[in-house]
């Protein structure tokens, strides 16, 4: 059975209302103001808030900003109640998150309607959708389907890169976002000295480039793939449609944009303070973990020296003597440009302590 909280100061109304959402079989938490319904939220995260706007203690438009502050909250779908019917009303709640708008006296239907539509809808996004381009064009699909977002996404076509060829360069204008259909590609910077920075290791599955976007139009780092790939190139206007026409679309795009946020920081500070010995062992694990292939001798990586030395921020030559002692170790074993881990439990040891 599904819960409403019901943020209403006029008793009258909020019985009626009650009465009605319970005779729909919805379970009704009631609250007869903003403070009150934040903390019956609190207590009991329900699956959809029916709130006034005009109410003593803390406002509609407050309750929704408290709400959507706290993470276990801030995904509920919210409707605003309210009996002004100014269209500056409706612009400020929608602005500030709102998924409906209903002006009293409102028929049942039309409330029991979008109550429906918004528990529906809620659910379908967080279910989330499976990885890879087919997930991804689920998702575009289904946001389409919504009036707002109904031109996104209709050429996804894909193309194919070779090895080496970048994507784009540091500074360039992102008129597109690769999305990786197939393939490896690396993200990089370069300092003033000429020295390559990676600042990440993308897989099928993930959007390159996005936060230059966000940020300012412009590429933060040069992308170049590390292996023949795949990719769909996402216009940024559909890009931007995803994070800001709706907020069920929005929180579910921005949490398959964050999958490596927190790796690409633990990446950095692991540059600015681990040894040589300990990167090597950090950029082995990853590598492993992200791009591991089953060949004729188990799981390994294939990458070239140049490359690992760039992810792990050192010179060639002491990449080439860090490889040779994990390998006398019994760390690791190589042949040519293939690396396995040997003792995994060990090599983790070293990249942590």
């Amino acid at each position: 059975m599904k819960t409403i909280l019901l943020i209403e100061d006029d008793a009258d109304m909020r019985e009626n209302t009650a009465e009605i959402l319970e005779l729909a079989g919805y379970r009704v938490n009631k609250a007869e103001n903003g403070k009150r319904g934040v903390e019956e939220a609190r207590k009991q995260t329900p699956d959809l808030v029916l709130c006034d706007i005009m109410m003593p203690e803390l406002d509609g438009y407050g309750v929704l900003h408290m709400l959507g502050r706290n993470p276990a909250t801030a995904e509920v779908p919210f409707i605003f109640l309210s009996a002004k019917a100014e269209r500056g009303d409706v612009r400020r709640g929608m602005e500030l998150g709102a998924d409906d708008y209903l002006t009293k006296p409102f028929e049942e239907s039309e409330l029991l309607n979008a109550i429906e539509g918004r528990l529906k809808r809620s659910e379908l996004f967080r279910k989330g959708f499976d990885s890879g381009f087919e997930g991804l064009n689920k998702f575009m699909d289904q946001a389409r389907g919504l009036e707002a977002l109904k031109d996104i996404g209709r050429d996804r076509k894909t193309r194919r890169i070779a090895k080496k060829e970048i994507l784009f360069h540091e500074g360039d204008e992102l008129r597109q976002v690769p999305y990786l259909v197939q393939g490896k590609v690396r993200t990089f910077k370069i300092n003033n000295d000429g020295k390559e920075l990676v600042t990440g290791l993308h897989t099928t599955g993930e959007f390159i480039g996005y936060m230059g976007l966000l940020e300012n139009g412009r590429a933060m780092e040069t992308a170049e793939a590390m292996e023949d790939a795949e990719v769909a190139l996402i216009p940024r206007e559909d890009l931007l449609a995803l994070l800001y026409r709706d907020r069920d679309v929005s929180i579910r795009f921005i949490k398959m944009l964050a999958r490596d946020v927190k790796e690409k920081e633990q990446h950095l500070l692991q540059l600015a303070y681990a040894s040589v010995r300990q990167r090597v062992a950090q950029a082995l694990l990853r590598l492993h973990d992200r791009f591991a292939e089953q060949n004729a001798s188990g799981l390994g990586v294939r990458i070239s020296r140049e490359d690992l030395a760039t992810i792990v921020g050192t010179a060639t030559e002491s990449l080439i003597r860090c490889l040779t002692d994990l390998k006398e170790d019994g760390l690791i074993s190589s042949e040519g440009r293939e690396i396995q881990i040997v003792d995994k439990a060990r090599l983790e040891k070293l990249a942590h302590h």
